[in-house]
């Protein structure tokens, strides 16, 4: 199987052309002064631009790329240009074929200013796509609500100037150790789809230990070429296959029974050329979540149904989840926050958006009577006092809650971290739901299969019986808010590619179609080969 744990590949060095460049002769930056037709035509050029015109003033306009002792920031910049497509970025957009013709053309002083105005220009616009990424989220899905870790233009080039630039250029790749694999993940489907790909397609039937035949040698020869089962010339479903499929199964968030049914012989005749095309699109999202995760935080995946509490590095807590359903006004964001306490035996007030969709009705009509209807101070409003023909879910004057109970909507327990999205974690009565395959059936919050043991987790850093403490507060049958001493960032994200523990790549379906649509951006932004058909 494609397993990517291991240290990345060095590069291949600069090609002649480049190794030209890095040693053309220009004068040194402390020779900037002699030259007013330099700076006078620099500052032009970046005038349009106030922190990097206000980098050139703090340096008295000494060149960064074009000076006599430059040669190594230039070696260093054009070496990760020219493997900028390993990251999936846009090669386009620095132009590394005109940017050697600009320096070999440099025939005055204007000339040399205009260079180097360009070649900052393309550092920083470089810099920008692999510290936080190529595209930006809001423009593809109004769901992805990240705020994206842009870097500062000024505050880069100081550190250009005052370091080596290749420990600048190479701090400058996302640190997350999942970036990496996902690196090296790109690069052996790459070298799969250079080679043919799998082989052939598995015919579609129902595999299970005792079948035998030419379709079981078909199963077997996919699963050898994907990495999962070592060769053999074996006809027969035998063990070693068996656990093949599981192993199979389990990395694409198939129910592992070790039986080759259709969902999973759906996953095991998906092309290469599609697998990577996940791959690509969990990097950008790698390069927009480029910001410390904290040694403990909480990972939710949206598409593997999810919720894992993590501790430096170690998956310390793992339970399945229930996420928003697919319709377009269900689906659950993608942000990050910060959770800051636990309500315990918590109310339930309806969204405006739940109301009209699926009560309203009822509660005008005088059903839904486990609901109150509740002013602003809290106080319950009978409903005889209502009348309900004056209002729409829009402008009605009141609340609509639930109050604490074994049936409320919530359960006994929701986690807190306050955000525009009224999105949290929490329990539900609804327990059927976490035995179904594609958990997609919230309004947007996240179901937790095991809240109580999510919270011992949580309360474990700050008390020696989180058990106690939980349950005490619990038979109260009272609403109760348990601050966190240490609040916990938490992370909604959505990865159809990713790693196990083990360095193994998973896939998970493009439930929302999200992926499909940055995929289809990053196209046109120029960050995928003319030559991968997916």
């Amino acid at each position: 199987m494609l397993n990517f744990s291991g240290k990345p590949r060095g590069g291949a060095g600069l090609a002649p052309a480049l190794a030209l460049i890095v040693t053309l002769g220009f004068a040194g930056p402390v020779e900037a002064q002699q030259f007013p037709a330099f700076r006078q035509a620099l500052a032009e050029q970046v005038s349009e631009n106030s922190k990097v015109s206000a980098f050139y003033r703090d340096t008295d306009y000494a060149p960064l790329w074009t000076g006599a002792d430059s040669a190594a920031r230039r070696e260093a910049l054009l070496s990760a240009l020219s493997r900028a497509p390993e990251h999936g970025l846009p090669a386009g957009r620095y132009d590394l074929p005109g940017l050697i013709a600009a320096f070999e053309q440099v025939e005055s002083e204007r000339d040399r200013a205009l260079l180097e105005a360009k070649v900052t220009k393309v550092f920083l616009q470089y810099a920008r796509d692999i510290t936080s990424g190529v595209l930006d989220p809001r423009t593809i899905d109004r769901s992805i609500v990240r705020a994206l870790p842009r870097p500062d233009p000024e505050e880069l080039l100081h550190k250009l100037h005052q370091s080596p630039a290749t420990s600048v250029l190479r701090n400058l790749i996302p640190v997350a150790p999942e970036y990496g694999r996902l690196l090296r993940a790109r690069k052996a489907l790459e070298e799969v789809i250079a080679q043919g790909g799998w082989g052939a397609r598995v015919p579609e039937a129902r595999f299970a230990p005792g079948t035998s035949g030419a379709e079981v040698v078909a199963l077997r020869n996919r699963l050898i070429a994907m990495g999962y089962l070592e060769r053999s010339a074996a006809a027969s479903y035998d063990s070693a296959l068996q656990m093949a499929v599981m192993n199979f199964q389990i990395n694409h968030g198939i129910d592992a029974d070790g039986i080759a049914g259709g969902a999973t012989i759906r996953a095991l005749n998906v092309p290469p050329e599609e697998r990577l095309k996940s791959v690509i699109v969990a990097m950008e999202r790698e390069r927009w979540l480029n910001i410390p995760r904290g040694e403990r935080h909480i990972w939710v995946n949206l598409t593997d149904f999810t919720s894992k509490i993590i501790d430096n590095d170690q998956v310390t807590f793992e339970t399945v989840s229930v996420v928003g359903a697919q319709a377009d006004d269900r689906q659950t964001p993608e942000f990050s926050d910060m959770m800051r306490y636990l309500e315990i035996n918590p109310d339930w007030t309806l969204p405006r958006s739940i109301l009209a969709r699926s009560y309203w009705g009822a509660l005008a009509s005088g059903g839904a009577r486990h609901l109150q209807v509740v002013d602003a101070r809290g106080r319950v409003v009978p409903r005889e006092a209502i009348n309900f023909a004056r209002y729409t879910p829009a402008n009605f004057p009141f609340n609509v809650r639930q109050p604490p109970g074994p049936s409320n909507a919530l359960g006994e327990v929701k986690f807190m971290f306050p955000n525009p999205y009224a999105i949290y974690l929490h329990d539900t009565p609804e327990r059927h739901l976490f035995r179904t395959t594609v958990r997609t059936h919230s309004s947007g919050c996240i179901r937790l299969n095991d809240p109580r043991d999510f919270a011992y987790e949580l309360l474990s850093r700050q008390t020696d019986d989180p058990q106690g403490l939980y349950h005490r507060t619990l038979n109260t049958g009272q609403q109760t808010r348990v601050y966190l001493d240490e609040p916990v960032p938490v992370h909604l994200v959505y990865r159809t590619a990713f790693t196990n523990v083990r360095g193994e790549l998973n896939f998970r379906n493009d439930m929302y179609g999200r992926d499909a649509k940055i995929f289809e951006a990053l196209r046109r932004a120029g960050a995928v080969r003319d030559d991968l058909r997916i």
